[in-house]
């Protein structure tokens, strides 16, 4: 089957994706992916498996660099704004990828292994990031690999998780901390990466491997009868239920870091890096917006887009924005004034021509997650 993309261009498919169709998953465009948003059992009642016991998520969307050489570690740090030199050996950790300007180009992890290091990245930022980043390679004695197409990412999370996993691998997950990794088998298949990074607030573990082991991991884990398949849908509302951010969405190449309460991953200390000056220009000038977390009283639904005003005045638009499943309230992102990002300050969210009157709430929403 072959379906085209709005662009009239073929969407990609993961290893995955008939195993899906046989689920009877909606598969949408995604990223340049035909991608499962969710299976038969619905958006709710996956959101609600990972929260309670255990889902699986197909991400073989994400991208993957390899940084090999021997100022791969320089090289990463120079380009990503989180300090990769203080990272230890099977070691993760989250970060942004800026331009000159400070914004965010991406938002991506590094794992930090004995001999290279490895970054993820957004799907639909897989060709631009290459290109960006590798402007900054002929300073360097390292060399970048795109290996996206050819490895598959699994996402097992949920309480449940390690307990669930652990049968199927040799790798005491009990000993791999938050933002942790090793390597070992699992069902079989020999050198999976096995990390507890999470994009849910539950506890979990990703697994990275070849494409080819993608069906055989897949129907192992599913088999045990413990694990809900979930899709897109699931795991967005289960991120912005913490409050974690979506490129695309919540953070792009018009916000800074700072802007986007993500200056915990700037450390200006650290050696030069791109968009260290703008970054530290805007510390020094102060802040203009911010990103926050709000709620309404009334039965709304904001959605991605819908208009903000702020005393108002208009203050762009909804970031992200759900029915929370967990919390059975409305919630939502937005940049607001920094003088309006209080938590309980006002604002209000145009819906169907009507405004919504709404407040700052302080993110996480959900603050009952089991991750580590």
């Amino acid at each position: 089957m072959t379906t085209q993309a709005e662009s009239g261009q073929s969407l990609k498919r993961t290893p995955l994706t008939d195993t899906h169709a046989a689920l009877g998953a909606k598969l949408v465009p995604f990223a340049g992916y035909l991608m499962p948003v969710q299976y038969p059992t619905g958006i709710t009642a996956e959101h609600k498996a990972v929260r309670e016991k255990c889902g699986l998520f197909d991400v073989s969307h994400m991208g993957e660099f390899i940084v090999r050489g021997p100022a791969s570690v320089d090289f990463v740090n120079r380009v990503t704004t989180n300090d990769v030199a203080g990272m230890s050996v099977g070691q993760a950790h989250y970060s942004t990828i800026l331009n000159d300007r400070g914004t965010i180009e991406d938002d991506c992890l590094v794992y930090r292994a004995e001999d290279h290091l490895m970054m993820v990245v957004n799907a639909s930022n897989v060709a631009k990031d290459l290109k960006h980043i590798s402007r900054e390679l002929s300073h360097f004695d390292a060399e970048v690999e795109d290996v996206s197409d050819a490895t598959a990412l699994l996402a097992l999370q949920g309480p449940e998780a390690a307990r669930i996993l652990q049968p199927f691998t040799e790798v005491d997950l009990s000993s791999i901390k938050y933002y942790h990794f090793a390597i070992g088998a699992v069902a079989g298949v020999p050198n999976v990466i096995v990390s507890r990074t999470g994009y849910t607030g539950e506890d979990g573990f990703e697994l990275y491997f070849p494409n080819q082991h993608a069906v055989v991991i897949w129907n192992a884990l599913t088999a045990t009868g413990e694990v809900t398949p979930a899709g897109l849908g699931a795991r967005d509302t289960l991120r912005l239920e913490m409050g974690m951010a979506l490129y695309g969405n919540d953070i792009d190449d018009t916000v800074t870091p700072l802007e986007a309460n993500l200056g915990w991953l700037v450390k200006l200390k650290k050696v030069e890096f791109v968009g260290r000056e703008a970054l530290a220009r805007q510390k020094e000038e102060g802040l203009k917006k911010k990103l926050v977390g709000f709620t309404t009283e009334e039965r709304s639904f904001p959605r991605h887009g819908y208009a903000v005003f702020v005393n108002g005045e208009p203050s762009g638009e909804v970031r992200s924005g759900t029915m929370s499943p967990t919390l059975n309230i409305p919630i939502g992102t937005a940049y607001v004034p920094v003088a309006s990002a209080a938590e309980g300050s006002g604002l209000e969210i145009e819906i169907r021509g009507k405004r919504i009157p709404a407040r700052v709430q302080k993110m996480p929403f959900y603050k009952g997650g089991s991750h580590l």
